[in-house]
C-alpha cells in the first residue's frame, strides 16, 4: 500500500479511542488499507503534537510525523496488544523518531563546528599587523625608559592623555618653552628608537596628532 500523509489536523485521540485503536491496529497489520486510513484519522494529531514538543521545528515535525505513520503502516506487525495499547506503542515509535532527528541534527551541527574550527585559519595580515604593534610598543616603553623624568611626564601627558602644550607647562610647573623644548629632546629620542628621522630633525609641535608614527600603548 502506498501511504498518503496528509497535513496534521486530525484531532488527537482521546483515552476511550484507546481500545479503538488497538482494533484498527490490529486490523492493519493484516493488511486493511481501511482500517490504516481510520488509524491515521486517529492518531496523526497525537504523533505530530508528540514530536512538535521534542523536535520544536515545525517543518522538520511534520516530516518526522509523516515517516512516523509510515513505520506505523510498515511495522504493524510487530505490535503485541499484550504489551500495550496500540496508541502506546504507536507514540513510542513517534517518540523514538524525534528523539534520533534531534540528535542526528545536533551531531550535523557538531560536526560543522568542528570542521569550522580545525580548518580556520586567521588572516595572515591582522597576526602580521598585531605582531608589530606589540613590538613598536615593547620598543617605545622601553625608549621612554631612557628619558628623563620631565622629558618622559610631558610626553605621555601630551601624547597619551591629550594635554595641550600649555596643560603640560602647568602641570610640571615649567614655562611654556621649557615645556615645548623637553617635549621635543623626548620625541626627537623616541623616532631614533623606532628607526625614524636622526636626531638633528625636529619633528613638528603643533599637535599631538604629528607623531603619528608614535603608537598607542595598550
Amino acid at each position: 500500500m502506498a501511504v498518503t500523509v496528509t497535513p496534521f489536523d486530525a484531532q488527537p485521540a482521546t483515552a476511550g479511542d484507546a481500545d479503538a485503536i488497538t482494533r484498527l491496529l490490529l486490523l492493519t497489520a493484516r493488511g486493511d488499507e481501511a482500517a490504516f486510513r481510520q488509524l491515521y484519522d486517529q492518531v496523526a494529531g497525537a504523533v505530530y503534537g508528540l514530536v512538535k514538543r521534542i523536535v520544536r521545528n515545525p517543518a522538520q515535525s511534520e516530516e518526522v510525523a509523516q515517516e512516523v505513520l509510515v513505520e506505523v503502516w510498515r511495522l504493524a506487525t510487530r505490535f503485541d496488544p499484550e504489551r500495550g495499547t496500540g496508541k502506546t506503542w504507536i507514540l513510542t515509535l513517534a517518540h523514538r523518531r524525534a528523539v534520533d532527528r534531534v540528535r542526528s541534527s545536533q551531531a550535523a551541527t557538531d560536526r560543522d563546528t568542528r570542521y569550522g574550527v580545525a580548518n580556520h585559519e586567521p588572516d595572515h595580515d591582522q597576526v602580521s599587523d598585531e605582531a608589530q604593534v606589540r613590538l613598536e610598543q615593547r620598543q617605545v616603553r622601553r625608549a621612554l625608559g631612557e628619558l628623563t623624568e620631565v622629558q618622559r611626564t610631558a610626553v605621555e601627558l601630551a601624547y597619551y592623555k591629550g594635554f595641550t602644550h600649555q596643560q603640560v607647562a602647568q602641570t610640571l610647573d615649567i614655562p611654556l618653552g621649557t615645556a615645548k623644548t623637553r617635549l621635543r629632546d623626548g620625541l626627537i629620542h623616541l623616532r631614533d628608537a623606532m628607526g625614524g628621522t636622526s636626531r638633528t630633525a625636529k619633528p613638528s609641535m603643533t599637535t599631538p596628532t604629528s607623531t603619528r608614527w608614535l603608537p598607542q600603548l595598550p
